[in-house]
């Protein structure tokens, strides 16, 4: 097996001002708010993990208008080209209480050499939300539905030259690809295929040839598919023991890393940093022109 070739450079926003100000999913409830200190420290346990393990975490301010900006990996996609340009797709938040958190981070990008575009901005055009793409195997597999729109895949596939598979979300609990889906390496990822309708959820089993199958509970009640993996470590927010027993089988170390002020607003650990260290032509193939392949109706 070959380890994942991304997953060393990360972006993440310190979370000076997390809080839950409305609701735009089912975790969040403006009565339940999440503890300062604690989420804090839990924060920068997180980024000194994965320092520990070798990876490069860059840090953002956090707009003190923008509570959700903390879930960084919703801040846009991250990849670099086969020139060896580094490029950011920015996200096109559905709602508009996130879409400030653009307008900071575009041009942080922008200072530190990235170039960025973008499939729509300030209300116009498909949104797209990055915790809804993952480089896996021949292709970009987004998730499409609840965020992200259709018509972003065919934006994304032409920008990038590459090749877009995309899979229809249908669970309001899962409403980003990376509540369901962790690429763990070249074979092995872990998938809970209740956030899918039944053509996505068997597209996807059949792209990953050893999958870790996530019960609907597993990932609702633990985040478990909301982790990220450096070289063999998989870094989690909680680890149910059957899924624990399966990774360690496979030679896998797990560490748990508790984040769980965070999912008082719907994210866990990947929610939390943006890998942008996916190389085109390494992790992903290179298409000219770019392709979207759907799955069928």
């Amino acid at each position: 097996m070959s380890e994942l070739g991304w997953g060393r450079h990360y972006i993440a926003v310190e979370p000076t001002h997390f809080r839950v100000d409305y609701v735009i999913n089912p975790y969040m409830d403006p009565a339940v708010q999440p503890d300062g200190p604690t989420a804090w420290r839990q924060w920068h346990e997180m980024v000194a993990t994965l320092r520990g393990l070798g990876a490069t975490v860059d840090v953002l301010a956090q707009r003190s208008d923008a509570p959700d900006m903390v879930y960084a990996m919703n801040l846009g996609l991250g990849v670099v080209r086969d020139t060896g340009d580094r490029h950011v797709v920015m996200s096109h938040m559905r709602y508009p209480e996130r879409r400030m958190e653009s307008r900071s981070a575009q041009p942080w990008f922008a200072e530190r050499g990235f170039t960025t575009s973008y499939v729509g901005r300030d209300g116009v055009g498909a949104h797209l939300e990055a915790g809804d793409a993952f480089a896996w195997g021949d292709a970009l597999v987004v998730g499409y539905g609840p965020r992200t729109e259709e018509l972003a895949l065919k934006h994304l596939a032409s920008d990038l030259g590459v090749r877009v598979r995309g899979m229809r979300i249908a669970h309001p609990g899962m409403y980003h690809l990376d509540l369901a889906f962790c690429p763990l390496d070249d074979r092995r990822a872990m998938v809970c295929p209740s956030a899918l309708d039944e053509a996505s959820a068997q597209a996807l089993l059949a792209l990953v040839p050893e999958p870790l199958v996530l019960t609907e509970e597993e990932a609702l009640t633990t985040f478990c598919a909301n982790s990220v993996v450096v070289g063999h470590t998989v870094v989690m927010p909680a680890c149910p023991d059957r899924v624990r027993a399966q990774l360690e089988e496979w030679g896998f170390e797990v560490v748990v890393v508790d984040v769980s002020e965070f999912h008082k607003g719907g994210g866990s650990i990947r929610c939390l940093t943006n890998p942008v260290d996916v190389t085109i032509g390494r992790d992903l193939p290179a298409v000219a022109g770019g392709a979207v392949v759907l799955p069928p109706e």
